[in-house]
């Protein structure tokens, strides 16, 4: 299975806009634009596909340790916060804060701690962010 999203961007770096895309369409052109990624402004932002990815990633991996031990689900909640801090001329994400809270009836809260931790270091997107990239890119006339 490949997972498809696609962006448009017209104009400068601080003037420009653009929109996202999923291939699924949950996001249609979704726009975004400088005052939406590091402002506050309304509108979308890479940065926060990114967060609700990995709170969506981090809740299946949650899940999948409690089933590796055979143990059940009752409801798990995550947020995920992504800083983008301020613009600095060569904008980053600056740190990645993940809350959990979950009803898990049949497990004690140091158990619970430790598949946390699991779940954080192995979602597939936490896994993502240090993989190979490849490229293609082509100049059109």
């Amino acid at each position: 299975m490949i997972a498809t999203g696609a962006a448009w961007w017209n104009g400068s770096f601080h003037q420009g806009q653009g929109a996202i895309s999923t291939r699924s369409a949950t996001l249609r052109d979704q726009p975004y634009t400088f005052a939406s990624r590091f402002q506050g402004a309304e509108g979308g932002s890479p940065e926060e596909l990114l967060a609700a990815a990995r709170a969506a990633c981090y809740n299946h991996a949650l899940a999948n340790i409690f089933h590796k031990h055979d143990l059940p689900v009752g409801s798990i909640r995550t947020q995920v916060d992504v800083d983008m801090g301020g613009d600095t001329g060569s904008p980053g994400i600056e740190s990645r804060h993940i809350t959990v809270r979950a009803h898990m009836p049949e497990v004690t809260d140091e158990r619970f701690q430790q598949f946390a931790e699991r779940a954080a270091r192995t979602c597939a997107i936490s896994r993502a962010l240090s993989v190979k990239i490849t490229l293609t890119a082509v100049l059109e006339p």
